[in-house]
């Protein structure tokens, strides 16, 4: 029961975690359409591609680590808590960034 826990949470976090690396694409690519307009937001994604290279490799290792035993079941969800928890601040606080709609 604890690895299925285990491999459900490192799924979810990895969702989250690829969820904020796609968006972050998004914004990047409009931000190179826009030229030199463009030019802060663009800024700002090379600043926050490193929190979704990590906590992307943090989901990977969790689902990696769910194929081990019991104590590295509680690590890997631990890890992918972690992980998918930073990836959806993240990914909120960039959407709520630049939301037009207020």
């Amino acid at each position: 029961m604890l690895d299925l826990i285990a491999v459900l949470v490192a799924i979810v976090a990895l969702v989250a975690a690829l969820g904020l690396t796609g968006y972050l694409a998004l914004l990047n690519s409009a931000a190179r359409k826009r030229g030199v307009s463009g030019n802060s937001v663009a800024t700002y994604v090379r600043s926050r591609w490193p929190v979704a290279g990590i906590t992307t490799a943090g989901a990977l290792l969790a689902w990696l680590l769910t194929s081990g035993g019991g104590f590295l079941d509680v690590v890997a969800i631990l890890i992918a808590a972690g992980s998918g928890a930073t990836a959806g601040k993240a990914l909120t606080a960039t959407m709520d960034r630049y939301r037009t709609d207020k």
